[in-house]
């Protein structure tokens, strides 16, 4: 077994994500001691999805962020694009049922062929 070294990787990917290519890394800590620092960018980033409780809510994000632990930015977007698909799915459907959002309905049909 060949080591390779692991580090986590910030990822946001857009509602209108057709790829791992539409993935992008915010960025990425090099060592362990920069966890924290990363940790706290996704916790900042994520926090307009959080309800008046505290508890983050998918269907309030505008974009999907995701810790990702890889060796690789390549494998980081593959890895935070999988990860997100339901969730994604999940905020377009809620805002066609919402709001009758015409663009969320067209990616659902498009990207995912779901006619909502």
């Amino acid at each position: 077994m060949n080591y390779t070294q692991n580090f986590f990787f910030l990822c946001k990917t857009p509602l209108s994500a057709e790829s791992p290519s539409d993935v992008e890394i915010v960025t990425k800590a090099d060592s362990n001691d920069d966890f924290p620092r990363v940790f706290k960018e996704f916790e900042d980033l994520r926090s307009h999805a959080f309800n008046d409780d505290k508890i983050y809510s998918i269907v309030r994000a505008d974009e999907i962020y995701e810790l990702i632990r890889t060796n690789s930015e390549k494998q980081a977007k593959e890895d935070a694009f999988e990860k997100a698909q339901a969730e994604i799915i999940t905020n377009l459907q809620h805002r066609v049922m919402q709001g009758n959002d015409a663009n969320a309905r067209a990616i659902l049909k498009e990207v995912y062929d779901i006619d909502a």
